[in-house]
């Protein structure tokens, strides 16, 4: 899958983009996804995150390979992050790790200047996020990642006890009446609390909605700790949840920005934008070396 530079990106950041064939790796804790730049072009490859981090490269490579007509020798430079970023082989591709805080900002950055919030939940951990809207570096962030509560795993977990696919949680939120309240912190206690509003006939439509208005709550605690600023982003793999989205922009009170971009690609385009940075750093070291 691909998409050009100048219909996804901010039109101030496409000039910015060298010809360099970069790639990001940005290899969650539930899915593995990679940005490659081309020609112009930004292509994208997503696979669920394998036991070993190398496969997981390997599979995402190969559909690169495939899809933008290229070997591994034509990529300039590579850059891997998220929680399997420590361990991957490139062959001679020269690569390095950077953590998915400063990717996902730096991608932000590139999608839509203007962001200086974000909003980040993935498989395993929660992220509030502060970006300088002047060069997408991080002013502060925190994270919530010593317990499930607030994460995809969690919202995958209420929706097997619910009977529903994670997509089809999000959507049941949206048709409720009245969401259950679900004042539980620990992830533990909260499916507690589900099994318990189920057994008492509570309409699922509820429960799902008071689980995300739940996450939600969290999102804003960790905003209420390094502060919250205009424009919002929402980015990762629990983006594309509806229901979570709405209950975000509720409990914050604020929209988030709408990019023309898969923001499940955020930390993996940053990854790559990086990549390009890196080798312009490296040609203007050797420029005044020389």
């Amino acid at each position: 899958m691909s998409v050009k530079i100048e219909t996804a990106l901010d039109p101030r950041r496409v000039a910015e983009v060298t010809n360099d064939v970069v790639v990001g790796f940005d290899i969650g804790s539930r899915t593995g996804k990679a940005v490659l730049l081309k020609d112009g072009l930004i292509f994208s490859a997503i696979a669920p995150t394998a036991v070993f981090t190398q496969q997981t490269v390997d599979k995402l490579l190969s559909i690169l390979e495939e899809d933008a007509k290229i070997k591994l020798s034509d990529i300039d430079f590579a850059i891997g992050t998220g929680y399997g970023r420590v361990a991957f082989d490139l062959k001679d591709t020269r690569k390095k790790i950077v953590t998915e805080i400063t990717c996902h900002a730096m991608g932000a950055y590139y999608l839509n200047s203007d962001i200086q919030s974000i909003v980040d939940i993935g498989g395993q951990d929660a992220k509030a996020i502060r970006v300088d809207p002047r060069n997408g570096h991080v002013v502060d962030f925190i994270m919530n990642d010593k317990c499930a509560a607030g994460t995809g795993r969690f919202l995958e977990k209420v929706a097997e006890l619910l009977g529903l696919t994670t997509e089809e949680l999000g959507v049941e939120a949206l048709k409720a009446t009245e969401p259950s309240d679900i004042s539980s912190q620990c992830v533990v206690f909260a499916e507690s609390e589900v099994i318990s509003l189920s057994a008492k006939s509570e309409p699922p439509t509820n429960i799902a909605a008071g689980i995300h208005f739940a996450n939600a709550r969290r999102i804003k605690n960790l905003f209420n700790r390094i502060g919250l600023v205009p424009e919002i982003m929402f980015s990762g793999g629990v983006a594309h949840n509806v229901g979570m989205k709405k209950a975000v922009e509720q409990v914050l009170g604020h929209k988030f920005i709408e990019v023309n971009y898969d923001a499940i690609f955020t930390g993996a385009l940053g990854a790559a934008i990086l990549a390009q940075q890196t080798l312009i750093s490296s040609k203007l070291d050797m420029a005044i070396n020389i």
